[in-house]
């Protein structure tokens, strides 16, 4: 087992190409942490023989049946539907083939070396709770709990782990959540029905920390975790440095903003697929 690596889940719907960002999130990984990136997948039959060469391992999965349908925006912040493949996070531990991982979404982009900083700390799950809105001004849209009187929310966006009894048991408590979501959404008061990986995970560690949200188990991702909202439209990425228009319905009013030097997580898919059009 090689010590230390990232684990891409990457599973391609009606309007999504996962595997494409998956490919690109790999190559923004090898640049800035020069770690080995594995992918997991059900879609890998359109990899072209160079990108395979991108990862470090291809682990092939059968996709999961699911009933999660996903809201995303287009261009014209028009709502489509399309379906959510995210049931298999859980499986990580047993899939990795690394002793100490970091997970994160296609869709977070690696833009500095600041997540390394997470194998010098002394905790065996590393997550964070809450993010920051690269938009200052809409504090509205910032998310700290699971539902308004439930529990805190971690982000499943990007973790790291290292493999022992507790993070083994932790991730089997996640399959269990799963496997009883509806029962586990009514006990936390949460309304969507879709499974939610932020959700179990926030759960998971809740029950895992006797009921309480007063822990030192797990400790925070070195950084911080910036974000745009799925409204907004990814216009560039270059010079390592994010141009973003931000979308603001209850203002009235777009603004263009710029995010130098920091990872961002682009909640909007659809735009991240323009953006990668471009780029081929």
């Amino acid at each position: 087992m090689k010590s230390r690596g990232v684990v891409l889940f990457a599973h391609n719907n009606e309007l999504i190409n996962y595997v494409r960002q998956a490919v690109f999130c790999a190559k923004q990984i090898t640049t800035h942490l020069k770690l080995p990136v594995t992918l997991v997948s059900s879609t890998v039959d359109d990899i072209s023989i160079e990108d395979h060469a991108v990862f470090d391992k291809i682990i092939t999965v059968e996709k999961q049946s699911t009933r999660n349908n996903k809201t995303y925006r287009d261009a014209r912040n028009k709502r489509v539907q399309g379906s959510w493949y995210n049931g298999d996070r859980s499986s990580v531990y047993d899939l990795t083939p690394y002793a100490e991982t970091i997970v994160m979404d296609t869709d977070y982009i690696i833009n500095n070396a600041q997540l390394l900083d997470c194998f010098n700390i002394d905790c065996s799950l590393q997550i964070w709770k809450g993010g920051t809105y690269i938009n200052s001004m809409a504090k509205f849209w910032r998310i700290a709990n699971v539902s308004d009187p439930s529990i805190e929310m971690y982000w499943a966006t990007v973790f790291y782990f290292k493999k022992n009894e507790r993070t083994r048991r932790f991730f089997n408590l996640v399959k269990h959540i799963k496997d009883n979501w509806t029962y586990y959404r009514y006990v936390y008061h949460i309304q969507p029905t879709n499974f939610r990986n932020d959700f179990a995970f926030s759960i998971a560690i809740h029950i895992m920390n006797g009921f309480s949200s007063e822990a030192e188990w797990p400790q925070p991702l070195p950084g911080e975790l910036y974000y745009s909202f799925d409204r907004d439209q990814l216009l560039d990425f270059k010079d390592n440095k994010f141009t973003v228009l931000l979308v603001d319905p209850k203002r009235q009013k777009n603004t263009v903003t710029t995010l130098p030097g920091e990872s961002l997580h682009v909640m909007n898919k659809i735009s991240l697929e323009k953006y990668l059009d471009g780029i081929e």
